[in-house]
């Protein structure tokens, strides 16, 4: 992430603050190590170029996390300075810390817009163009770049998705729940968690599920999740379909609850199904 910014001073102050564990890792053509010291020397060069009022430059280096926990400060300084040569700001005024307050290690790298020429860098695309240097950074030190990790995440989502979806398939074909709670324990049985998304007006919206530090919408994990899809497949008993049909709510983990239009037309068509079995299992009618 990169990107122009006026507010020098305020911005370094948070990149140093020493309750995050900040430390300096890389300083180029600067003496001071304050955040005060730095921004007065980037200011004696910016004032060779008034007319530029976004006159430094920020940028966040963020190696996944497990890349984070193996990079020592010599190493990081290295990604520094590599990333700053792809940018072509070997010869301003630069300086970076890095925090190791989360679990996510991240730099925070200032370097000064104006040359000491007295030139403005062009930040055209400056998002976009620190994110591609940053990848060929990681690509030269053997690390992961953002777009590998992002798709390790997304192959991860897929596959809990695809393990959650089938424990509700088994949940389904085998124990039948009749109802919402029994669905919920059957589901928690089975080490997936789920929580119903009810809003201010007591009205039941859906479901979420936690599983392995995932939490998803139902229609996220498979569009046959939804609630509604849900109340479909499920084995209501004929009085308590026909109940929930007329009060337009029901009884969920202890609590009535209410539930929207779309639900109760579910569980009409639920009840119609249920009495042509009837029909059809006893004879009645015919």
């Amino acid at each position: 992430m990169g990107k122009s910014i006026s507010h020098t001073a305020a911005s370094m102050s948070y990149g140093m603050n020493e309750e995050k564990e900040a430390e300096i890792i890389h300083s180029q053509y600067l003496a001071g190590e304050t955040p005060r010291e730095i921004t007065e020397e980037f200011r004696v060069i910016q004032e060779q170029n008034e007319l530029c009022k976004k006159n430094t430059l920020s940028f966040v280096l963020s190696p996944t996390i497990e890349d984070g926990k193996k990079l020592e400060s010599e190493q990081l300084k290295e990604m520094t300075e590599r990333f700053l040569k792809e940018m072509r700001l070997r010869e301003h005024q630069a300086v970076a810390f890095v925090h190791r307050d989360k679990e996510h290690l991240h730099v925070h790298l200032y370097a000064n817009r104006i040359s000491f020429e007295g030139k403005a860098y062009n930040d055209s695309f400056i998002g976009k163009r620190s994110q591609q240097m940053a990848e060929r950074v990681a690509r030269q030190m053997e690390l992961t770049t953002v777009r590998e990790a992002q798709q390790e995440k997304l192959y991860r989502m897929q596959e809990l998705r695809s393990e959650i979806q089938k424990v509700h398939e088994k949940v389904m074909a085998r124990d039948r729940p009749r109802d919402f709670d029994q669905y919920i324990k059957l589901m928690t049985q089975n080490n997936i968690k789920v929580i119903p998304s009810i809003n201010r007006q007591n009205q039941l919206q859906g479901f979420r599920f936690e599983y392995k530090g995932a939490n998803l919408k139902g229609s996220e994990v498979h569009r046959s999740m939804s609630m509604g899809r849900i109340a479909g497949q499920m084995n209501f008993e004929k009085e308590r379909a026909q109940r929930i049909a007329k009060d337009k709510s029901m009884e969920l983990l202890g609590r009535t609850v209410n539930v929207p239009m779309s639900f109760t037309k579910t569980i009409i068509k639920k009840t119609i199904k249920l009495a042509i079995k009837v029909i059809r299992d006893t004879g009645i009618g015919i």
